[in-house]
């Protein structure tokens, strides 16, 4: 296989101030819920990626300073040289490939709670700390002393950053969560100084640490400056406003890497945002400036890449989910395997882990952070073990997964499914309103399987017990999915409801099934909590329904909180015209109504319907398992029969793939049951004194390091406050 010339651009080198990168691949910042936590593991998954062909590759958010730090999402540490040597194995890790290491440092001022520190967090202009979870803490207003004091600080993680061996410094003030952002929007600066009022005051501390980076890199990083595109609200950061930001310091920076004003704008799920979505609002940057513009949009296409250079856009194609899902992605373009591209899906289920402070997994890319936790690899397999042959039955998301990777392996791989479609689950929800892009979890499996001559892939064929036992496979692993309840079983009701027969009763696989209500008075009951219900409430306003949507949550859809997607799935259902009752789950299902209970009070009310959409809970399709298991397979010659996927557990997608490849992967594979089937960091015990010392009164001990660093005049005065706070903490 040969490149498109056409794609040949993509490959030319860069300069970014000091450095070059090696082509116009661009892994910008992001978070995958390891941090500070999991230091290795994201340190391979780095690895991984420079191995991939990227030519620059960044760290997540990386604070600075223990007054401001975000948890409960747990992020990058540099506050202190303990912290160095983790980061310095994950720039090696970046570095193992030509590719360039970039650490993005940031300050949260107002977005930082210090629930972990419980520093009195620090902000431009002080007020309640703006999070995702509302925290009850405010920030204070930082006076002058403060400002120098934070520049101190900047100047110790610039110092830090190069003793780790980054090529590259981001300053982050991008999507409402950097210090810098804060500076510069007047929503979030009321400041009357001179840090205040004009766009060139706001731009004064900026100005200010960049100089400081130069002076104590000595110029040798680069340094690039990361700021939000838009910040919507009549006080924002706008969009003219940062053309007029940037026309005002051309060459600031060595590069400007720009993204969409908050999280949930710039990283919008496919459902809402298509390919390239910010492209309006970089266009014509580039003529301001004469240093490298990145930014980002999901891009997946090589031509759409191209075209974003060729047309004076963008300097370098900036991916984070893009990466996520295949680290190769720039090596299979480069090479011209443009088929063996796992585009990313856009279902943000990556962001979830590190909103839920777990570890971030991808729906498309299985081995995304098990690089190192299980030495999982995306594109090597390891060698099959003693056994030769695998049956998998089900061919939907886990076992198109499971077959894929057994088959890479080496294992003759037999895939049967019940029906004429391979993709399951994903073969239906494609069909959905806003899912389309859902179908590269299939197209992109059943694309790798096709060639490989050690798999028979059979349709329309379901099997029996005793066929799974005359099938003669070593290993057998049933995949055969769930099917949506029809009886309101969920979380609030853990047993069925009362209901008349004579209300017409759907479910989402009636639904995708093309069985749906046409121009009627539907109820749709979500006690899922995460995209379904309102995918299928569009559903049903398309086939001119009207449509009231009940929850017990206090918010629709709450669990795509952590997608990113919530408010954005609220506005869309109340301005297409579902009426939403928040708090509330049916009781009984009466032949014309639904009984109503508050789930705070009890108190009943009625509601005229005539049917009702059940969105609960899904229950497993195991029944060919337990008439497997009750017959002598292991005298068939089988030696493991395991139920995997969905039909073991329902979950989401991410959950499928995961599912199947973790069964291929432990094919023949010896596991104590006694410890955990992945490795992991444990934290050391600190060795020091069990007694902290005597702390210096507050503020002595930095400012006398400030006057020695000539960032305080010799008079300045002594004052309270905590520049530095005194705790410990131990190394992993």
């Amino acid at each position: 296989m040969t490149r498109d010339p056409r794609h040949d651009i993509l490959f030319t080198p860069l300069q970014i101030g000091p450095k070059t990168a090696k082509n116009r691949f661009y892994q910008v910042p992001h978070c995958n819920g390891g941090g500070y936590r999991d230091p290795s593991a994201v340190a391979e998954m780095r690895r991984t990626k420079a191995e991939g062909g990227w030519g620059v590759i960044f760290t997540e958010q990386t604070e600075i300073h223990p007054t401001s730090e975000i948890t409960p999402f747990i992020e990058q540490h540099l506050w202190e040289d303990k912290d160095i040597p983790a980061l310095a194995a994950m720039a090696d890790a970046m570095k193992s490939n030509g590719a360039l290491a970039g650490i993005q440092l940031a300050y949260s001022g107002i977005n930082g709670p210090n629930l972990y520190s419980r520093e009195v967090p620090l902000a431009v202009t002080g007020g309640p700390i703006l999070t995702f979870t509302s925290d009850p803490v405010q920030a204070r207003t930082m006076d002058k002393q403060d400002i120098r004091d934070l520049r101190h600080w900047f100047r110790a993680a610039f110092r830090r950053s190069q003793e780790a061996g980054f090529d590259l410094i981001c300053l982050y003030g991008a999507h409402g969560f950097g210090i810098l952002q804060h500076f510069l929007s007047r929503a979030t600066n009321h400041r009357t100084d001179e840090y205040g009022g004009s766009l060139k005051n706001r731009s004064r501390f900026i100005r200010e640490i960049i100089e400081d980076a130069r002076e104590t890199t000595k110029g040798e990083l680069a340094v690039t400056l990361r700021l939000s595109l838009h910040e919507a609200g009549t006080l924002g950061f706008s969009n003219a406003e940062l053309r007029d930001f940037i026309a005002m310091h051309a060459d600031l920076p060595d590069l400007w890497d720009l993204a969409h004003g908050t999280w949930e704008a710039c990283s919008g799920t496919s459902r809402f945002k298509p390919e390239g979505a910010q492209e309006d609002l970089v266009a014509g940057i580039k003529a301001l400036t004469s240093k490298p513009v990145v930014g980002v949009g999901r891009f997946t296409s090589a031509d759409a890449m191209v075209r974003q250079i060729r047309s004076g856009i963008l300097d370098f194609i900036g991916a984070a989910r893009p990466s996520i899902a295949d680290p190769f992605l720039p090596k299979k373009i480069e090479e011209g395997r443009y088929e063996d591209i796992r585009e990313c899906i856009g279902c943000n289920i990556c962001v979830s882990g590190d909103m839920t402070g777990a570890i971030s997994r991808c729906t498309q890319n299985t081995a995304f952070m098990e690089e190192w936790r299980k030495g999982w690899h995306p594109e090597r397999a390891r060698p099959k073990g003693a056994s030769e042959s695998v049956l998998i039955v089900g061919a939907g998301p886990t076992g198109l997964e499971a077959a894929l990777q057994a088959a890479k392996r080496g294992y003759k791989v037999t895939l049967a499914e019940a029906t004429t479609t391979l993709g399951g689950r994903v073969a239906r929800e494609r069909q959905l309103p806003g899912l389309s892009t859902w179908g590269r979890v299939a197209d992109y499996r059943t694309g790798q399987l096709a060639p490989l001559p050690n798999v028979d892939i059979y349709r329309d064929s379901r099997l029996t017990a005793d066929d799974l036992l005359a099938m003669g496979a070593d290993h057998v692993a049933i995949a055969t999915g769930a099917t949506w309840r029809r009886d309101a079983v969920a979380r609030v009701h853990l047993h069925p409801i009362p209901t008349d027969p004579a209300m017409p009763i759907y479910t989402p696989d009636d639904l995708m099934a093309g069985n749906a209500p046409e121009g009627r008075h539907v109820t749709l009951y979500d006690d899922d909590h995460f995209y379904m219900g309102s995918v299928l409430a569009e559903l049903l306003l398309a086939k001119g329904n009207s449509v009231d949507f009940i929850t017990p949550a206090v918010k629709v859809a709450e669990w795509t909180d952590n997608t990113l997607e919530q408010g954005v799935i609220m506005r869309r259902l109340l301005e297409l015209g579902v009426t939403v009752h928040l708090s509330k789950a049916p009781e009984v299902i009466g032949a014309h109504e639904i009984i109503l209970g508050c789930i705070w009070t009890g108190r009943q009310t009625s509601l005229a319907a005539d049917a009702v959409v059940l969105v609960t809970s899904r229950q497993p399709n195991d029944s060919l398992f337990h008439a497997t298991r009750a017959l002598d397979w292991a005298g068939a010659g089988i030696k493991t029969l395991q139920l995997i996927g969905d039909a073991a557990a329902p979950g989401p997608i991410a959950w499928a793939t995961y599912a199947g490849r973790n069964w291929a992967e432990g094919l023949d594979q010896q596991q104590d049951p006694d410890t955990p089937a992945f490795r992991r960091e444990i934290t050391a015990l600190d060795p020091g004194p069990t007694r902290l010392p005597q702390p210096l009164p507050q503020h002595v001990g930095n400012a006398q390091a400030l006057r020695k660093k000539a960032l305080l005049p010799p008079n300045a005065p002594i004052r309270q406050g905590p520049p530095q706070p005194i705790c410990r903490r131990t190394p992993q």
